[in-house]
């Protein structure tokens, strides 16, 4: 399993690297630059809205029917068939709720019509991550990996026709971005459902009540998780525009920094999650040791995360001062706190990464074993802890203050969950392995204090403390290339 995982994941993050990048820092950071904060902060607070409520578009059934294809993959077709026509279902249900609920907030009718475009999306989305768990569970980690990114790649094709196509007449808005995303995400959909009918046998639509009452039975406990988990990932941008005088643009500069934190989740991450959960549910049905599956991308991602917020401390504003450009309306003394906000936001929005790297490994592995009561327990903690200090802390520090309501959620539910993984499965991590990564991020800060001081410009100063940290994590083994070959070499 381990090699499995391993050459899985070079394919996954390298298709990555080569996509989503262009996609974060070319053509959404472009869009936020022509379009500006307010716009694009209007775009983002709604977008999260959708995001938190799509319990009602998947009810839990992807995670749900990731865990079970992968443990029976003959329910296959029989699942499928039912399952599709639930997902519309739910579809409606979730337009109906999202759209009530913005006019019972307030949303003028801009807002309305973004909303209603903005949910369409969403259930593309959602409807390409079931397709694409059925994919995964099947453990065809290949094409998976291609459709990850399949989305992406269609909007920077048509992105890039509209940001720098010379069309005549045509002036770029915060609408054009929106409707490119629904284009992308239909080709991907539609793509991604071809594929799967192709792994199935006779298939036939079936209209079964008595299946999606288990269905929804079974997957309910996953819905709530889902619900839980978005309100306290994703309620930030949301309260800031609704809280503060000036929100829209408030809610800008949090999707400035929050944009690097989310690539990095998405790239390693929620990428590591989606090819660890069938891994997992096959390793705990068949009884097998999980010490070191957990640890090898337990390790990737502690030396990835811990470096990327060390890294944003000391290179935080030079970052954000090179991404986001004054705007024509904009002095120089607003730009300059715009860019001193945004970069408080990104160095506590990449301590939270840390955290939320741990939740993709021990969360994953608390759902694979079908703890869900247990997780959506701490998630619940999670977002009260979330919703109690961003109402305190939004209106006396803006956006920096919803991010600290979010490194704290995130802190305490990721070591909640660290803690129940341990006690539930028996996981053990030797103390000379927990000193090895205590020793890690000391020499990790010292690299930086290092690299900061060499008389060359940030980029190569931020590339030299990168070279350093892969460095100290070869020394002190915690990137053993000899383990790593060994297991590509003899490993299934």
């Amino acid at each position: 399993m381990r090699r499995k995982f391993i050459t899985n994941i070079i394919l996954l993050l390298s298709l990555n690297f080569l996509i989503k990048p262009f996609w974060v820092l070319g053509i959404d950071r472009t869009v936020q630059n022509v379009v500006g904060p307010a716009e694009y902060g209007f775009y983002f607070a709604i977008f999260n809205f959708t995001f938190i409520l799509q319990m009602f578009l998947d009810m839990g059934i992807t995670n749900f029917n990731n865990r079970n294809i992968a443990q029976n993959t003959h329910l296959l077709t029989k699942h499928f068939s039912a399952i599709i026509i639930m997902r519309f279902l739910f579809a409606i249900i979730y337009m109906l709720t999202i759209m009530s609920i913005g006019y019972l907030i307030g949303y003028q009718t801009r807002q309305l019509w973004f909303l209603f475009i903005i949910g369409i999306n969403q259930f593309l989305l959602a409807l390409i991550l079931y397709l694409r768990s059925n994919i995964s569970a099947l453990l065809l980690f290949k094409v998976d990996s291609m459709l990850s990114v399949l989305d992406r790649l269609f909007m920077i094709l048509i992105c890039s026709v509209l940001l720098w196509g010379n069309i005549p007449n045509f002036r770029f808005t915060i609408k054009w971005f929106i409707y490119a995303q629904t284009l992308a995400y239909c080709l991907t959909a539609l793509i991604a459902f071809f594929i799967v009918i192709n792994k199935t046998v006779n298939l036939k639509l079936n209209w079964n009540p008595a299946f999606f009452s288990m269905v929804i039975k079974k997957s309910w406990p996953y819905a709530v998780l889902v619900f839980l988990m978005s309100m306290y990932s994703r309620i930030d941008s949301f309260l800031i525009e609704r809280i503060l005088p000036d929100g829209a643009v408030q809610a800008g500069i949090y999707a400035s920094a929050f944009r690097l934190f989310d690539v990095a989740n998405n790239m390693s991450g929620v990428l590591f999650a989606a090819l660890l959960l069938p891994i997992f549910s096959k390793m705990i049905k068949q009884k097998k040791d999980l010490n070191q599956m957990i640890k090898l991308p337990f390790t990737l991602l502690f030396i990835v995360s811990v470096g990327m917020a060390i890294a944003a401390t000391f290179y935080g504003e030079n970052i954000m001062n090179y991404l986001y450009h004054p705007y024509a309306e904009e002095s120089a003394s607003q730009y300059l706190a715009r860019t001193q906000l945004s970069t408080k936001v990104l160095v506590i929005l990449m301590f939270t990464y840390i955290a939320t790297s741990f939740t993709y490994i021990f969360g994953t592995l608390l759902t694979a074993n079908g703890s869900l009561s247990k997780l959506n327990k701490v998630a619940f903690v999670g977002v009260i802890i979330s919703l109690v200090l961003n109402f305190w802390l939004i209106p006396k520090y803006s956006s920096p203050g919803s991010a600290w309501a979010a490194l704290s959620a995130q802190w305490i539910t990721a070591l909640l969950q660290i803690y129940l993984a341990f006690k539930l499965l028996k996981i053990k991590f030797e103390s000379s392995y927990l000193m090895r990564l205590f020793i890690f991020i000391i020499l990790t800060i010292i690299s930086a204090f290092f690299s900061n001081y060499i008389n060359v410009q940030w980029h190569w100063q931020l590339a030299i403390m990168a070279i350093l940290v892969i460095f100290v994590a070869l020394v002190l083994k915690l990137l053993n290339l000899r383990l790593f070959f060994s297991i590509l070499k003899t490993e299934e």
